[in-house]
């Protein structure tokens, strides 16, 4: 087939999207992003095409959009709205996060289903890809207030999840305590224990070890083999982090044993920079513990500096790059900033946390570049892992789950460059990410029939 065909094709499904669509700019940044990279694909097979798998791929299965009423410490009753994308269900039960935070909308939550798709497809993992949250702020409420909120929340979600169904975990603003809440009002409210229907619950009704360092050690696992792919490797190299919740934090951690030197980090409200290397046990204390803001960090290390510029903590040079904190917070700006001052790599640990200009940047100065969908991928991995050992009913050693994430995080990196050297785009991970991820999901659905 010829690339103007193929193209036409892929054109022609992102206009319709954006006609559907209207007003939804994360979603149809994600689509596009991922539509444009598949034009090869097309062109060298054409039955995806007649089997428009486009069409339906970028449908969801299914949107739910709830209510979730919940009362304060104070009596007062507040409401707020809540969201469950289910996606795709061609390679296995729905799977993904569930986002807290006041920005979340329809076109955040289908944005995260739509890269859920193919981040999930490439784990290697029996996974089909959903997404969910609430424009809830759990930033400055109680314990009780968010106990209240998140059985509020199940009431509604329960009706729509299930171990082989749909099975969601964390995100932002939802870590061990919101997952805790909501996997007891689950489990009251059906009145039976059914650890599989939420990973990222604590080890003790369940859980997975190594589930909460995943994303951030998945991450730096992926950056390892990016470097390893050019005789490089982290040992001795400079790194600043974006971020500093769950995955910024294990990222930090595992970049550090791996014998970098990590030395920004930040939070909604600023960055710090130390330059004799973050001291890991004082954010740690600062975020899980004690939920205070980054700041705080100078009150015990006077030395390092602190910024209320978040998004200035890219002008630091540094060697690897590691946007770990939310979408869209790396600009063509600051990804000139990051060039100048010769960064050699680049690592989403969060969700599309690049723009498409930064993106296109970075491939165009052969920047080592891995895109979200694959360098993220460590955590619903090992969400995967979870839900194994729930149902054999067994725990794993950590180390046998982190061996098994660092076989995974390998295989996507050669999976993503043998798909991109295949199609004639060697080199360039997010064009073999997208592509490995949507062989295996476009596969399935031919063969179930047009469902």
């Amino acid at each position: 087939m010829s690339s103007n065909v193929a193209l036409n094709y892929v054109n022609d499904v992102y206009h319709t999207v954006k006609k559907r669509n209207p007003n939804e700019k994360e979603f149809q940044q994600a689509v596009k992003e991922i539509l444009d990279s598949l034009v090869p694909v097309f062109e060298k097979n054409p039955s995806y095409i007649d089997h428009a798998i486009l069409e339906r791929m970028v449908e969801p299965e299914r949107i739910i959009s709830f209510r979730i009423p919940w009362v304060d410490d104070q009596g007062d009753i507040h409401v707020n709205r809540g969201f469950r994308v289910q996606f795709n269900s061609a390679i296995g039960p729905y799977k993904g996060g569930l986002r807290f935070h006041p920005s979340v909308n329809a076109s955040i939550i289908k944005f995260l289903g739509f890269e859920q798709i193919f981040k999930n497809s490439l784990t290697g993992q029996p996974i089909g890809a959903g997404k969910g949250g609430a424009d809830f702020d759990p930033k400055g409420k109680s314990d009780n207030e968010i106990m209240r909120f998140c059985q509020s929340f199940m009431s509604e979600l329960a009706k729509h999840i299930g171990p082989d169904t749909d099975v969601p975990a964390g995100d932002i603003g939802v870590g061990a305590r919101e997952i805790g809440y909501l996997f007891g009002q689950y489990k009251k409210m059906q009145g039976s224990f059914q650890a599989g229907v939420l990973t990222g619950k604590a080890f003790e009704f369940g859980g997975s070890l190594a589930r909460k360092e995943a994303t951030g050690y998945g991450t730096v696992y992926f950056v390892q083999e990016m470097l390893k792919g050019n005789n490089d490797d982290l040992n001795g190299k400079t790194v600043v982090v974006s971020g500093s919740g769950n995955v910024a934090i294990y990222a930090i951690e595992k970049a550090t044993e791996l014998g970098a030197k990590v030395v920004a980090c930040s939070d909604y409200n600023g960055y710090i920079y130390d330059k004799d290397g973050i001291k890991l046990d004082t954010v740690k204390r600062l975020k899980e513990v004690e939920r205070k803001r980054i700041k705080e960090y100078l009150t015990e290390h006077p030395n390092a500096q602190y910024s209320e510029k978040s998004e200035e903590i890219w002008t630091i040079p540094c060697d690897i790059a590691l946007p770990c904190a939310t979408q869209n917070e790396l600009d063509k700006d600051a990804a000139n900033h990051l060039i100048k001052n010769g960064v050699i790599a680049i690592g989403e640990g969060a969700n599309m946390p690049c723009t498409t200009e930064a993106v296109d940047l970075f491939i165009e100065k052969a920047i080592l570049f891995g895109p979200g969908k694959a360098a993220n991928a460590g955590g619903v991995a090992v969400s995967a892992l979870e839900m194994a050992q729930n149902s054999a009913h067994l725990s794993w050693k950590f180390e046998e789950v982190d061996e098994k994430l660092q076989d995974i995080m390998k295989d996507i990196y050669r999976n993503s460059v043998e798909a991109a050297e295949e199609h004639g785009k060697s080199g360039n991970l997010v064009v073999g990410a997208n592509i490995a991820g949507f062989l295996k999901v476009a596969d399935a659905m031919i063969a179930q029939g047009v469902i």
